[in-house]
């Protein structure tokens, strides 16, 4: 129970890993508010979970945001601070991509980095002074693109951006006690893969031997976000079964004698 009378934020808290993220934090005594652009999506998910566990309707709120909209974030964050009275954790999950990698396209381009690197900002920038008042903690979901060169250029820059943007917050936001972190996951079986035909096969790519799971990830974000890495700011954890532990070396266990 590392978040008991603690109050956390989960953007794009509907589906995959910001569920995960919100079910865990529960789990571990949270109340927690569930920012989506698809409330009622959110809401269903509560609403199952609450069948089995009637603290759940208790401990959490949902908030209609979209991070891609000044108004929306600053809104939601209002909101929630009506409801909760505090802010002690911010797990900035929405994001993605369109699965088109369309290079350097203008539109493609902006689309991309407001979604995942200017989204988190904006939830940062409205929560910053509730997180100042808690000495909370911020964890930023990444993406192994942003470390390494995967493909989508968009994407992996915006990614990667939150790496410098964890580091430089880090120094600014330490000495008022705000911790700032990013994981960076490999592949998640997530719904951005159902029409993908899933991402199982990619499996042989990992040195583990299969994709993540949302709750794998989630694991990660509730261990930096929690008091057990209270000396822990400005990284970025790689949650990635081992893929950018030796690539070249897996590729090469799959190439034909």
């Amino acid at each position: 129970m590392r978040f008991d009378d603690r109050v956390a934020v989960v953007s794009g808290g509907a589906n995959g890993i910001g569920w995960a993220t919100a079910e865990r934090l529960l789990d571990e005594g949270a109340r927690v508010a569930v920012l989506d652009r698809e409330p009622h999506a959110a809401a269903s998910q509560l609403e199952k979970r609450a069948v089995v566990d009637a603290s759940t309707s208790e401990r959490t709120a949902v908030f209609e945001c979209d991070v891609t909209d000044p108004a929306s974030v600053d809104d939601a964050v209002a909101a929630v601070l009506d409801r909760f009275g505090r802010i002690d954790v911010v797990a900035s999950v929405a994001g993605g991509d369109n699965a088109v990698d369309d290079g350097l396209d203008e539109e493609h381009w902006n689309a991309i980095v407001s979604l995942n690197l200017h989204g988190p900002v904006r939830l940062i920038r409205a929560c910053r002074e509730a997180l100042i008042a808690s000495k909370g903690s911020i964890v930023m979901v990444g993406s192994v693109n942003g470390v390494a060169a995967y493909g989508e250029p968009a994407y992996a820059a915006a990614k990667a951006g939150l790496t410098l943007l964890a580091k430089n917050l880090a120094v600014e936001l330490g000495p008022a006690g705000v911790r700032i972190n990013v994981v960076a996951p490999g592949t998640v079986r997530t719904r951005v893969w159902d029409h993908q035909g899933g991402p199982d096969a990619l499996s042989p790519l990992y040195p583990l031997g299969r994709v993540g799971e949302p709750a794998d990830i989630a694991a990660a974000i509730a261990f930096l976000a929690s008091d057990d890495a209270s000396w822990i700011t400005g990284v970025t954890l790689p949650v990635d079964g081992g893929s950018l532990a030796g690539p070249l070396a897996t590729m090469s266990r799959l190439l034909p004698n």
